[in-house]
């Protein structure tokens, strides 16, 4: 990995500290990181969630896009989950993660890409995005 995405990962996992962050080098300087255990509730039926993503070794300057959630992911109301949701992918894509350090399980994925990404402007992080998405996440 490269150094910016072991920094990267080392914040995410002193925010999500007593969570388990599993972690998987891909073939390139990046990582894919699963969150397990972040809280949910409502609007949704399941209490908690992973959360997935893949770090490139761009980090800090390429986003952090997309997210990826459990697969069984439902509302309270029984409503469908809305727009930028949908099922039936895989985290981590098969061949990404280098080896069996993170195998792949099926998921929910949450399209939130950063469009309006300025080069000199403040850098997001991939915690500060991940937040962000999760925050989006629970106001659907």
């Amino acid at each position: 990995m490269t150094p910016d995405v072991q920094d990267a990962i080392d914040e995410i996992k002193q925010h999500f500290r007593g969570l388990n962050v599993l972690v998987g080098p891909d073939k390139d300087g990046g990582a894919c990181v699963i969150v397990e255990g972040v809280g949910l509730g409502a609007p949704y039926a399941q209490p908690d969630s992973w959360i997935g993503f893949h770090i490139t070794h761009a980090c800090p300057y390429a986003d952090v896009y997309p997210h990826f959630v459990r697969h069984d992911l439902s509302r309270i109301d029984k409503n469908a989950l809305g727009e930028a949701i949908s099922p039936g992918h895989n985290f981590p894509q098969p061949g990404v993660v280098v080896g069996d350090a993170l195998p792949s399980r099926p998921a929910i994925q949450l399209s939130r890409r950063a469009n309006k990404r300025e080069p000199n402007s403040d850098l997001e992080t991939p915690l500060l995005k991940t937040l962000k998405v999760l925050r989006w996440l629970m106001s659907r």
